[in-house]
C-alpha cells in the first residue's frame, strides 16, 4: 500500500508538471490546446520515470537504458491514451480542455500507468 500511495504522489508531482506546461504552452504561447497536452503529456512522462526509478520503486541498480525502454513502451501507451480521451472529450463532450486533461489523467494514471510500471518496467528481478 505504500508503494501505491508514493506512486500516486510521483503521479500527483508530474502531473502538476504536465498541467504546468500545458497551460503555460496554450495560455501564453497560444498553442492549440491538443498540441499542448501532448507536449504537457512527455514532460511529464519524463519527470514521473525518474520519480518512479529513485524513489517510488527504488530500482536504480537495473540498467536504466532497459527501464527507460521498458518505460518508454508504457508511456507511450499512456500518451496515446491520455490523447485519445482528451481529443474525445474536448471535440466530443466539449470539456474544457483542463477538464479534460483530468478526468482523462487519472483514469489512465490508476487504471493503466501504475499497474503495468510495477508489473513491468520496475518490476525487481
Amino acid at each position: 500500500m505504500k508503494q501505491f500511495i508514493k506512486a500516486n504522489f510521483a503521479s500527483l508531482i508530474s502531473s502538476f508538471c504536465d498541467f504546468l506546461i500545458t497551460i503555460i504552452i496554450k495560455e501564453f504561447l497560444k498553442a492549440d490546446p491538443f498540441l499542448a497536452s501532448v507536449l504537457g503529456t512527455i514532460s511529464g512522462g519524463i519527470i514521473n520515470f525518474l520519480i518512479g526509478r529513485y524513489w517510488v520503486f527504488k530500482v536504480k541498480h537495473l540498467n536504466f537504458f532497459l527501464q527507460g525502454r521498458r518505460y518508454f513502451i508504457i508511456w507511450a501507451g499512456s500518451l496515446l491514451l491520455n490523447a485519445l480521451g482528451v481529443y474525445a472529450l474536448l471535440h466530443y463532450a466539449g470539456l474544457h480542455y483542463i477538464l479534460a486533461k483530468l478526468i482523462i489523467s487519472i483514469t489512465v494514471a490508476v487504471g493503466y500507468n501504475y499497474p503495468l510500471q510495477k508489473k513491468y518496467v520496475f518490476k525487481n528481478n
